[in-house]
C-alpha cells in the first residue's frame, strides 16, 4: 500500500510541475523517474526485478525488438525504447529536410499552384497540414507552415490568424490518422503491437471523415475575413518556390529519405520494427548530411527524448504497484462492464484531460488501464485503443496549451505581431474539437458495435 501511495504522489507531483511550467519538463520527468526507482522500487518494494523491468534495458538484446517474425506487442511496462529510437530517427530526418528547404518549397509551390488566392490557400494549407502531420511531427509542420502563412499574409494583405488556427487544428487531426503522426499514437502502437496499417484503417478513417467537416467548419467560420482579402495588387512580386531550395542535391536526397517512410507503412509485412526503422532513417539522414552530421546530432531534441524516458519510468511505477489496475477497476465499475460506456468514458476522459495537460503522459498512463479493462471485461482491446488515440490526439486541439503544436503556432504568430488569445482560439477550436470527438464516437459505435 505504501508503494502505491508513493507512486501516485510522485505521478501527481510530476503532472502538477508539468502544468506549472516553471521547470523544464524533461527535468521534472527525470527527477520523478529517479524518485520512483529509489523510493518506490528500492525503499518500499525492495524489488530489483521491478526496477529492471521498468528500465527495460534487456529489450535491446531481444531479436524481436529489431525484427518480428510474428505479431507481438511490446511490454508497456517501463521505458518503451522502440518509441525513443523511432522518434529520434524521425527528428534527424526532419532536420535534414528542413535544412534543404523542402518544407518552405512545398508551401510556396502550393500557393503558386492556386495563383496566390486567399481562400484556395486557406483550404489547401489546411489539407497540407493534415497530410504532412500524418508522417511528420505536428510541431515541425506548424513551425514552417505558420511562418510561410505569415509571410504570405504580409504579401497578400490578409489576416493570418484564421489560417494559423485552422492549420494547428488540422495538424493535430492529421496526426491522429497514423501510427507515426502523433507521439501518443507511437506509444500506443509500439506498446500494444498495432501497425501503421491498423491505424490507417481505424483512426485514419475517423480522421478522414472528420477532416471533411472540419474544412467546412473553418471555411464558414472565417469566410467573411477571407473574402475581404481576395483582391490583391497585380503588381506584387510573388516569391518563387525555387528560392526556398538551399541546396539542390540535398533537396533531392531529403525527398528520397522522406520516401523511406514506406518502410513504416509496410513494417507489419516486412517484420521490421519501428525501432529498426527509426535507426535506419536516422542513420541514412546523417550519412546524407555529410559534414553536417555532427551539427544535426547536436540539434537533436534531447530534452523531449529524456522527457519520454523519465515519463515511462514514472508510469512504470504506477503499473508495477498495481495502481493502474485499480484505476481500470474503477472505470469498469462505473461503466457497469458495458463496453459502450467504457468506450465513451475513455474517449471523452482522454479528450477532456488532453485539453489541459500534456497528452503524451496521459496516453502512456492509460495504455495499461485499457489493457486491464479489456482483459477483465472481455472487451476488444483495439476498440479501446482507437478511442484513446482519438481522445488524446484531438482533445489537445481544444485549448492553446492542449498540444505542443498549439503553443508553437500561437508563438510564431505572436512573434510576427499577430496575437491569438484564449478567447479567440477557443471560440473556434473548442467547438471543432467537440465536433470531431462526436464524429469519432459515432464512427466507433457504428463500426464496432
Amino acid at each position: 500500500m505504501a508503494a502505491q501511495i508513493l507512486a501516485v504522489i510522485i505521478f501527481i507531483v510530476m503532472f502538477g510541475l508539468i502544468i506549472w511550467d516553471h521547470i523544464e519538463r524533461h527535468i521534472v520527468s527525470l527527477g520523478c523517474g529517479l524518485l520512483t526507482l529509489v523510493l518506490v522500487f528500492g525503499v518500499c518494494m525492495h524489488s530489483e526485478v521491478a526496477a529492471a523491468e521498468t528500465l527495460s534495458l534487456r529489450s535491446f538484446m531481444v531479436p524481436n525488438f529489431w525484427f518480428q517474425t510474428e505479431a507481438a506487442a511490446e511490454s508497456s511496462s517501463g521505458i518503451n525504447w522502440a518509441t525513443i529510437l523511432f522518434i529520434a530517427g524521425m527528428m534527424l530526418m526532419v532536420e535534414g529536410m528542413e535544412r534543404a528547404g523542402f518544407f518552405r518549397w512545398l508551401c510556396l509551390t502550393i500557393a503558386k499552384a492556386v495563383h496566390y488566392k486567399t481562400i484556395p490557400i486557406f483550404i489547401s494549407f489546411m489539407l497540407m497540414s493534415a497530410f504532412l502531420a500524418m508522417f511528420i511531427d505536428s510541431i515541425t509542420v506548424i513551425l514552417f507552415l505558420a511562418a510561410v502563412t505569415v509571410e504570405l499574409a504580409h504579401l497578400l494583405h490578409f489576416d493570418p490568424i484564421p489560417m494559423i488556427i485552422s492549420e494547428i487544428f488540422c495538424s493535430n487531426l492529421g496526426g491522429s490518422a497514423t501510427m507515426c503522426g502523433d507521439p501518443p499514437n507511437i506509444i500506443i502502437g509500439t506498446s500494444l503491437g498495432y501497425s501503421f496499417k491498423d491505424f490507417i484503417l481505424n483512426t485514419g478513417m475517423m480522421a478522414g471523415v472528420s477532416l471533411i467537416f472540419i474544412v467546412l467548419f473553418f471555411y464558414f467560420s472565417f469566410r467573411k475575413e477571407l473574402k475581404a482579402s481576395e483582391k490583391h495588387d497585380e503588381a506584387v512580386t510573388y516569391p518563387s518556390p525555387q528560392e526556398a531550395i538551399a541546396d539542390q542535391k540535398r533537396f533531392v536526397v531529403s525527398v528520397v529519405i522522406f520516401a523511406a517512410i514506406v518502410m513504416l507503412v509496410t513494417h507489419a509485412q516486412t517484420g521490421l520494427t519501428v525501432a529498426t526503422i527509426g535507426v535506419f532513417i536516422g542513420a541514412f539522414s546523417l550519412l546524407a548530411s555529410g559534414g553536417e552530421a555532427l551539427s544535426m546530432i547536436k540539434k537533436l531534441d534531447y530534452k523531449t527524448l529524456l522527457f519520454f524516458i523519465g515519463l515511462f519510468v514514472v508510469v512504470g511505477g504506477m503499473e508495477q504497484t498495481g495502481v493502474l489496475n485499480s484505476l481500470a477497476g474503477i472505470i469498469d465499475a462505473v461503466s457497469g462492464n458495458n463496453v459502450k460506456w467504457v468506450v465513451a468514458i475513455v474517449l471523452w476522459l482522454s479528450a477532456l484531460a488532453s485539453a489541459f495537460v500534456d497528452n503524451i503522459p496521459f496516453a502512456a498512463t492509460m495504455i495499461p488501464v485499457i489493457r486491464s479493462l479489456a482483459q477483465a471485461g472481455g472487451m476488444d482491446l483495439s476498440v479501446l485503443a482507437w478511442a484513446l488515440s482519438m481522445g488524446t490526439d484531438i482533445g489537445g486541439c481544444g485549448t492553446p496549451i492542449g498540444a505542443s503544436a498549439n503553443v508553437v503556432g500561437i508563438s510564431v504568430a505572436a512573434k510576427n505581431g499577430h496575437f491569438i488569445g484564449w478567447g479567440k482560439y477557443c471560440r473556434y477550436a473548442a467547438p471543432a474539437t467537440v465536433l470531431v470527438i462526436l464524429i469519432s464516437m459515432v464512427c466507433i459505435y457504428a463500426r464496432y458495435f
